[in-house]
């Protein structure tokens, strides 16, 4: 069976700056994947090679749909949710607002994806006409996750949602991710600086160094590996 997603030989520049080399992986269907690797490795540059928002080459298939010629909101519209570093919340606006930007590729009942998402996220429901600006730092952040949610995406593209957070706060947002997960058999793609937690998330993952894949395994595997323990669990 094919993966949901996969990408081959995929290069992405940012202008004279080349991000990427020949970068390849898969993610399947209902599958938690990870992207580990250092400050500069071209983690964050994959996950907007596959939304669109970077130039790249190469192949990157969606459903056995082409993503290479289509841009962020086509992209969007196939069904992939990209949860920006720094969260990308509408500040100005409200926390019904903001949500209401999230179904606005698709087509159905905002009411019943609204009272869908409060499933995962309760408290949004007191906070629906708070400014998105004054919400603490993890509210904004799950408020970025449950945006993206209201698409009703097959694939999450996350990109450090743990930056920043105090350690209940991340331990709260991966649980909720691992729900979606397992409850809706939502995909999920992820990039964070915390390699255990990223391990202990996902079945597998990829560890880039400098644009390329350099590691890629079971996620028990990769624990397992000397180098990758130095590197990135410190011991």
């Amino acid at each position: 069976m094919a993966p949901l997603l996969a990408l081959r030989d995929v290069d992405a520049r940012y202008g004279p700056v080349q991000a990427l080399r020949r970068v390849a992986l898969t993610v399947d269907e209902g599958e938690v994947v990870a992207i580990l690797g250092a400050n500069g490795a071209g983690k964050t540059t994959t996950l907007r090679a596959i939304s669109g928002t970077v130039r790249r080459t190469g192949t990157i298939e969606f459903a056995g749909r082409s993503l290479i010629r289509r841009g962020p909101e086509a992209a969007a519209r196939l069904g992939i949710a990209h949860v920006p570093e720094g969260r990308g919340t509408f500040s100005e606006l409200t926390v019904w607002e903001n949500l209401r930007l999230g179904a606005h590729v698709r087509r159905g009942s905002l009411k019943d994806d609204f009272r869908r998402v409060l499933e995962y996220f309760p408290w949004l429901e007191r906070r629906r006409s708070q400014q998105a600006g004054t919400l603490s730092g993890g509210e904004q952040q799950m408020l970025a996750i449950a945006r993206a949610v209201m698409q009703r995406p097959r694939l999450l593209l996350l990109d450090e949602p743990s930056l920043g957070l105090a350690p209940l706060v991340v331990a709260e947002i991966f649980r909720i991710v691992g729900e979606l997960n397992t409850r809706e058999g939502t995909a999920v793609l992820l990039v964070e600086q915390n390699a255990r937690t990223s391990l202990a998330a996902a079945s597998r993952a990829y560890v880039l160094e400098v644009g390329s894949v350099a590691y890629e395994g079971a996620s028990d595997d990769l624990a397992a590996h000397d180098a990758i323990r130095r590197s990135y669990l410190g011991y």
